[in-house]
């Protein structure tokens, strides 16, 4: 892990407000760490500027509080929003997460210039469907 930490994948403001405890299993600090050696760390090396989590991994309580659905990604550590700094830059990011081995890219929300945020997942056992999405 080059460009991450741990912490900023399973850090949640609203976790933090709720007192839920997000820590981790092993297995799903497994997930996390493959999806920054896979996934987020080629893309900020590509991108050459930073990319900031919004929401990485969530326990079942709190992808419950943030309306998550039943079965994300996020459960298991192998889904991340991230962002840059602009519409531009999100699109721009987007274009070098294609280019990645993912299982899931959802451009969310935002407009033609860019996506709001981008929720990227990565399997390390099993096939990545490279499911492209645009919510």
């Amino acid at each position: 892990m080059k460009y991450f930490v741990l912490a900023e994948l399973t850090d949640s403001a609203v976790a933090r407000r709720l007192h839920i405890d997000n820590t981790p299993t092993p297995q799903v600090t497994e997930n996390l760490i493959a999806l920054v050696e896979n996934i987020l760390d080629p893309a900020r090396e590509l991108m050459g500027c930073p990319v900031r989590v919004n929401s990485g991994y969530r326990c079942e309580l709190l992808n419950r509080c943030v309306g998550g659905v039943p079965d994300s990604q996020h459960l298991q550590g192998q889904a991340a929003d991230v962002t840059t700094t602009s519409l531009s830059e999100n699109k721009r990011l987007f274009e070098v997460l294609l280019s990645l081995p993912f299982d899931q890219l959802i451009w969310e929300r935002g407009n033609e210039h860019g996506p709001a945020w981008i929720h990227v997942s990565f399997c390390k056992d099993g096939d990545n469907r490279k499911e492209v999405l645009r919510l």
